[in-house]
């Protein structure tokens, strides 16, 4: 069971990036973050840093929220 002060971040990177036909390593090597990495941001068992969420809006030509969806308590 959920706390309420618990918040999860969703993204829709794994689309993005199926949109475009870029590789996991493509998008880590303009990111500068391993592929493991950017599987684990895929999968939401990563928060990015700010900066890095900064940077992946920047790569795909998004927001930042068009990208990642928060989420706290359950309620959107």
């Amino acid at each position: 069971m959920k706390k309420k002060n618990e918040f999860s971040l969703t993204s829709d990177l794994y689309l993005l990036r199926a949109e475009k036909r870029w590789t996991q390593k493509y998008v880590a090597d303009q990111l500068g973050v391993t592929r493991q990495t950017v599987h684990s941001l895929e999968a939401n068992k990563y928060n990015p840093s700010l900066a890095l969420a900064f940077e992946i809006a920047f790569l795909f030509d998004k927001r930042i929220d068009e990208i990642f969806t928060y989420k706290k308590g359950g309620i959107e």
